[in-house]
């Protein structure tokens, strides 16, 4: 009896533990969705772990990002784009320029991610009930609408805490999934060591692959969107150590859950020469070893990934109309729900037409690196203002990771630029 008290008491501070997650969570609902389960899967069957280097870097700079951006907010009361059409000399084009790019590569996204959600659950059904096969597109299309129609729903009627309790939620069965996944299969320990030397896969889709690594992992909503979310979770100056340790977490567990997903998927199809090319291949990733139960299991991963990507794909561009205005997210304004209600519409394109999921996620990711380059150079800009920044001093190590970000950022653009060339 003594045992079992003991073993509820562990379980609820664990519940505690993962309901009182702050804003990281959206980082991650951001980050982790079908688009990086989708780049991971794809990298890890192709090219093993070689790209482990680049999902790396991606996150350590996610994480000084996230840092930065959410001490802005939390240091001048402002919201990230409203600070660069108020303090910076090209401000108010550059901040249009990033909500048209930042909506566009996330409106892209979300047909993607549509796409394999409704995809995952169809073939989820296929596997419980034959002859189901020769009705794909009709139950496909059948399946996205009711997901759009029961997240649009509850946009309507949920607040900050109502997103950041779902996602939660999401997050945390789709990080379990994979991580057990890991226990069926994984790749070779010298084959991780070698993916973290820096290399880009001479092959047709590798350079392709690194831009989306990069689209997903260093995702420019992430960033700009974080000083909304840690004033709606209720922040202030008070809270610096605590949105510091907050943003490290959120770059820890996005490295850990993306680099499982990869390891499992080159642990179970390189080392037998099978590559992804559809939904299904990516079901099948477990299969060979641990049979249905495993492929449910990643399955479940994998839709929680979809799942936790739709809310904040869906929120993103009235939550950058309210960066700009510096106003407050209203999830009941009429504004909100016509920008919603067309971001629905808009994800529907891909399974009206049939579009292959995978390939329509890979090519949203490249777009996203695009505007990469201007959000980080505006965080400079403003980090380093000491009359913005009410005389707080970033530090020289904080600026040396910003710089070395838009390096980065500037070389990933020009290879996702050449990527696209060779594949149109």
């Amino acid at each position: 009896m003594e045992v079992l008290e003991k073993n509820k008491s562990i379980l609820k501070k664990i519940i505690a533990l993962v309901l009182g997650f702050g804003p990281g969570i959206f980082a991650i609902g951001y980050t982790i969705g079908t688009g990086s389960v989708t780049s991971m899967i794809v990298a890890g069957s192709k090219f093993n772990m070689q790209l482990l280097w680049v999902l790396f870097l991606s996150c350590l700079f996610s994480g000084i990002l996230m840092f930065v951006y959410g001490n802005y907010g939390l240091i001048t009361g402002e919201t990230a784009l409203f600070g660069f059409k108020k303090h910076l000399k090209y401000g108010k084009p550059l901040a249009i320029l990033i909500i048209v790019g930042i909506t566009f590569g996330q409106w892209n996204s979300l047909m993607g991610i549509l796409g394999i959600s409704s995809n995952i659950i169809f073939e989820i059904l296929a596997i419980n009930f034959e002859g189901l096969g020769k009705y794909q597109y009709f139950i496909v299309l059948g399946i996205a609408i009711s997901i759009l129609v029961v997240f649009y729903l509850l946009l309507l009627v949920g607040k900050y805490t109502f997103f950041e309790k779902i996602l939660v939620i999401f997050v945390s069965l789709m990080g379990f999934s994979f991580i057990l996944s890991l226990c069926f299969v994984y790749p070779l320990p010298i084959d991780v060591i070698k993916g973290l030397i820096p290399t880009i896969p001479e092959v047709p889709g590798g350079k392709m692959l690194v831009a989306a690594f990069v689209g997903t992992t260093m995702a420019s909503a992430t960033f700009l969107s974080r000083p909304l979310f840690v004033k709606g979770k209720g922040w202030d100056i008070k809270n610096l150590g605590q949105q510091k340790r907050d943003a490290i977490t959120a770059a820890v567990l996005i490295f850990i859950i993306s680099s499982t997903i990869m390891a499992v998927s080159a642990g179970a199809l390189f080392y037998d020469g099978k590559e992804v090319t559809n939904v299904l291949d990516m079901a099948n990733t477990l299969e060979p070893v641990a049979g249905k139960w495993a492929v449910t299991i990643f399955f479940f991963g994998a839709l929680s990934a979809g799942l936790s990507s739709i809310f904040p794909c869906l929120l993103i561009a009235p939550l950058l109309l309210a960066d700009y205005q510096s106003g407050q997210l209203d999830t009941s304004s009429k504004q909100f729900r016509i920008i919603t209600f067309v971001a629905c519409l808009v994800a529907l394109i891909g399974p009206v037409f049939g579009a292959n999921p995978i390939e329509i996620q890979i090519l949203s990711q490249v777009f996203n690196v695009f505007v990469l380059p201007a959000v980080i150079l505006g965080i400079i800009l403003l980090a380093n203002s000491k009359k913005v920044m009410n005389g707080y001093k970033t530090t020289i190590w904080i600026n040396i990771g910003l710089f070395a970000a838009l390096f980065f950022s500037l070389v990933i653009s020009i290879n996702g630029i050449i990527a696209l060339k060779e594949y149109f």
